[in-house]
C-alpha cells in the first residue's frame, strides 16, 4: 500500500543547508544571531490546516456474484463481457430459448403458476411483470391469480418462450438490479447443465477499493468525504461507503477493506484502474501556519523561523498542503518570515 504524508516534505526542507544555515539554539544569545539575509518572505497565516494521507487504490465494480445455469442444453447466444443488462433483457440462450433478467432479491426457487402457495416470490414476479408493461389488471400481492397467468403468457409471447403461464428458473434469473457482465463462463456452442457457472456479474456502480493499514482505520470512517485523483489527471469527490471489520494479512501488514463511492467518473474507466485516494488524517481549526520551507532546523532538534533578522524558536504541529502549524510566544498572523527564493 502506497502511503505518502503530504507534510513529509518538511523533512527535506527543514534539514537543507542550501538556503538557510542550521543554527544552534543552545542559549538566549542565539535568538539575536543574525542569519544570512533571506531572499524572500512569506506571511504567518491564521486558518484551518488539514493533514492528508495519499493511498493507492483501484477501481472495482460493486456487488460481484456468480450466475449459474438452471437448464441443460447448448448455448446458442451469450451476453458479451462488459455489457450492461437491464430488466427484461436476455442474459443467454440455451437451445435458442432465452434466459431473461428480472429484478428481485429472491432466487426463483420453485415454478410459479396459478394455484401455487402464496409467497413473496409471487409478489416479486408480479412487480417485474408490471414494470415490463404486462398485466395492467394484476394486483401486486403474494397471490398468483388468473390475471397473473395472463400477464405471464403475454410476457412469454414477447420473449419468444412457450406461452405456458408458468415461470421457472430455466426462463428467468432474478437479480437485485441492472448488472454488468464481468466475465462470461460459457461461449456459444458450449454445453451447459444445472449448476454450471454461466456468468460473473457485478453492479454498475464503480467503487474505489483500498487495503488500509488497520493502524490507520480511524481515517476511514463511514461517510467520510475524500478526494480521488484519477488516471490521466483530474480529481473527483468520493465518500467512504464501506469499512471492513475483519483484518487480513497483506505483504506482512494487517489491512482492512475500504470502499469509496465516486461522485463522478468517466464511463470509459475500466475495472482495476489504479487511482489515488486522499484521506484526512488530522484537521486543525484556526491555527497559525507557515510554508514548510520557512522552517529552520536547529542543532538541538527543534525548529525556528527567521523573523526580523533573527531566529525565533517555535513549536510545530500538523503538516498539510505544504504548510505547517506553528506556535510560540509573540507569533501573530501577518508577520513576515524568511523563506528560500524560488
Amino acid at each position: 500500500m502506497k502511503r505518502v504524508l503530504v507534510g513529509l516534505v518538511v523533512a527535506a526542507a527543514a534539514t537543507t543547508t542550501g538556503a538557510f544555515a542550521v543554527l544552534s539554539m543552545g542559549g538566549t544569545g542565539d535568538r539575536d544571531a543574525a542569519p544570512s539575509p533571506p531572499q524572500a518572505t512569506a506571511e504567518i497565516v491564521r486558518g484551518d490546516l488539514t493533514d492528508t494521507v495519499s493511498l493507492s487504490g483501484k477501481i472495482i465494480f460493486s456487488g460481484e456474484r456468480v450466475v449459474r445455469g438452471q437448464t441443460a442444453g447448448t448455448v446458442t447466444a451469450v451476453a458479451a463481457s462488459g455489457r450492461t443488462l437491464r430488466q427484461g433483457q436476455v442474459l443467454y440462450r440455451v437451445d435458442r430459448k432465452p434466459v431473461v433478467l428480472m429484478y428481485g432479491r429472491l432466487p426463483l426457487y420453485r415454478p410459479l403458476r396459478q394455484g401455487v402457495k402464496d409467497g413473496p416470490d409471487v409478489r416479486q414476479l408480479e412487480t417485474a411483470l408490471k414494470a415490463l408493461g404486462h398485466g395492467e389488471d394484476v394486483t401486486v400481492d403474494d397471490r398468483f391469480s388468473w390475471a397473473t397467468t395472463r400477464a405471464v403468457r403475454a410476457w412469454q409471447k414477447r420473449a419468444g418462450l412457450p406461452q405456458t403461464g408458468v415461470v421457472n428458473a430455466e426462463q428467468v434469473v432474478f437479480l437485485p438490479s441492472k448488472v454488468r457482465i464481468a466475465k462470461a463462463g460459457v461461449a456459444v456452442g458450449d454445453s451447459v447443465s444445472p449448476g454450471r457457472q454461466v456468468f460473473t456479474v457485478t453492479g454498475t456502480d464503480r467503487l474505489v477499493h483500498l487495503d488500509l493499514d488497520v493502524a490507520d482505520q480511524a481515517m476511514a470512517m463511514k461517510g467520510a468525504k475524500v478526494k480521488v485523483e484519477l488516471p490521466g489527471g483530474g480529481t473527483t469527490d468520493g465518500k467512504v461507503v464501506m469499512v471492513g471489520d475483519v483484518a487480513k494479512p497483506r505483504e506482512g501488514i494487517a489491512t482492512i477493506d475500504v470502499g469509496v463511492r465516486l461522485a463522478k467518473v468517466r464511463s470509459g474507466i475500466a475495472g482495476q484502474t489504479p487511482v489515488t485516494v486522499l484521506l484526512e488524517s488530522t484537521s486543525r481549526r484556526n491555527v497559525l501556519s507557515v510554508p514548510v520551507e520557512a522552517l529552520l532546523a536547529t542543532a538541538g532538534g527543534g525548529y525556528g523561523l527567521e523573523i526580523g533578522g533573527r531566529v525565533v524558536p517555535i513549536k510545530t504541529g500538523v503538516y498539510g498542503g505544504g504548510r505547517v502549524e506553528i506556535s510560540g510566544p509573540g507569533l501573530e498572523a501577518g508577520m513576515k518570515v524568511g523563506v528560500p527564493a524560488e
